[in-house]
Formats: C-alpha cells, structure tokens, sequence
C-alpha cells in the first residue's frame, strides 16, 4: 500500500532557500558583535585654550650701586660710630670720627667721617679701636640712594628670550611680591656653570634687604590655538601622535606640540578643537581597532 503527502517540497528547493537567506542575517549579527565587545575606552574633546610661555628665574637681592666708605688718611683708628646699620643718610652726614694714637707722631689728630652720597648704610666693617686705612677694609657701605635689584641667574639656552623692559613678577622666600623691568643682561656666561645673569630694577622694595633670595617670572609670549590633555599624547622616534576616536575607530594621528601649562599641552598642527581623542593614550590601541568611546 502507498501513500502520498501533498505537502512535501523538494529537498533541493528546502536547502536553496536556507542558502539565500541565512548570510544576511549572520552578518549584521557579526557586526554588531564587533561593536558590542569593542573595547570601552575614556575620550575626550580637544579644545581651544590659550598658553603663556612663563621663564621661572632665581636669584638674589642686591644693591644697584654700592659705595664703600674709606678714609683719605692713614695712621688713625676709630674712635666713635655716629649711626646704625640701615640708617637712611643724606651727603655730608657725619658716620664715625676717628683719632690718631697718642704714641704716633702727625697730624691731623682727629677726623670726622662723612657720608659721600644720601642712601642706605648697610654695613659696619671695623669695630672701636681698630686702624682704619684707605687701603683696608671699608668702614662702611652705603647703597646709593637706597636702590635695589634683582639678579638672576639665566640658563644659557633661556638667555635669548630675556629682553630689556620686559615685565617680571619678583616674589621673596618670605611672601613678599614687588613688580619688576629687565634692567640689562650681562654679556658673559659663567663657564662652568654656562649660567648667564640679568638685572631687574625693583619697584617698591620697601622691607628687603641685600643678600635676599627671590625668584622672578616672565610671561615671554601668549598663544592661542588646540589644547589636548597631556595624557592624551604619546612621543616615540617618529614624534607626537594623538589617538583619535571617528566613527568608533582609532586613528593615529602625528601632532605638532606647542607650549604647555601643566596639564594640557597646545597643538601647533595636526588636530582641531572638537575632534574626540583618547584620554590616555596607550601602545595597547591599534590603528583601525573598533572601541566604545565613553566620557
């Protein structure tokens, strides 16, 4: 006895239809496995910021003219001091007298010490009874008209970017802040050292004093332009490169950097603000990999 199934298609016709429509579906499954399992990886946009070239100087506090005081006359020894360190005196002000030995021949026997020009007494060399000569020790040193500055020590590469009449911010060890002009920059540098040395004229130092150590700031040059996280960049023999994210796919990217503030970094070329670049940059990202950008 036979039966028959009406319903029964060909084997042939059955596997022909699985063959057409079972890749479509298989691929859009494969992409967006590729999307799903991508790596998760922390981005950020650059940006416009603008950068100062900042020069961080040492240094220390001195007299911009210092007399020494000597007396013009040999054989005599000092006999009174007529005023106290860090005196304000005027030209012509009386500092010390000074008198000859009873036991030494000559004239004349006593001699009054005066002031050459007005300024500030800063120091007492000799004490009482000691000889005081033209040729020794001096007996006192007055800055003239009580003027100070600042002299700083200037690395060798650095010296070409410190001009005459640029503006410095001068701070002292104790807090104390005054505003300062490039006086002149000396025309030697220091052969072990290779430091070179500027002088900083020094408005309203009131409470300083010579010998001071003090650092001076120069803001050199102000650029605007691209700024990225300096963790967004990495150096190798070929130079600068960022990785940015486009299209959920890294792209590595050959930067030029400019100047830097601590924690951003400009870039001269390369990449524009609002382009979206990897936090922290990584050997670990390959170029063309697929990643899950998140904030």
């Amino acid at each position: 006895m036979r039966f028959s199934c009406p319903h029964r298609r060909p084997l042939g016709l059955l596997l022909s239809s699985i063959l057409l429509i079972a890749p479509m579906p298989f691929s859009r499954a494969a992409d967006s496995a590729a999307v799903a399992t991508g790596m998760a990886v922390s981005v950020v946009k650059a940006k416009s910021a603008c950068f100062v070239d900042n020069l961080q100087l040492n240094g220390t506090i001195i007299p911009r003219e210092e007399i020494l005081v000597r007396p013009n006359v040999e054989g005599l020894q000092l006999a009174s001091i007529l005023v106290d360190d860090g005196a304000t005196v005027s030209v012509g002000q009386a500092l010390a007298q000074l008198t000859r030995p009873g036991w030494m021949p000559g004239t004349p026997t006593k001699v009054t010490i005066t002031a050459p020009a007005k300024g500030i007494l800063v120091r007492r060399q000799l004490a009482l009874g000691m000889p005081a000569s033209s040729r020794g020790a001096p007996m006192f040193s007055i800055i003239r008209d009580g003027e100070l500055e600042f002299e700083a020590e200037i690395p060798q590469i650095a010296l070409a970017k410190v001009k005459t009449g640029q503006a410095a911010r001068i701070e002292t060890l104790s807090g104390d802040v005054f505003s300062g002009i490039v006086r002149s920059i000396l025309p030697e540098i220091d052969p072990l050292t290779q430091l070179g040395h500027a002088r900083f004229e020094v408005r309203g130092a009131q409470g300083i004093v010579p010998g001071a150590f003090a650092t001076a700031s120069i803001d050199l040059e102000k650029s605007c332009g691209t700024a990225v996280p300096l963790a967004s960049i990495l150096y190798g023999p070929e130079g600068s490169v960022v990785q940015v994210v486009r299209n959920d796919k890294v792209e590595t990217r050959k930067v030029k950097v400019g100047l830097l503030d601590g924690k951003d970094a400009e870039i001269l070329a390369g990449l524009n603000a609002g382009d979206t670049v990897v936090a922290r940059a990584g050997s670990f990202l390959r170029e063309g990999e697929v990643v899950r950008p998140a904030p």
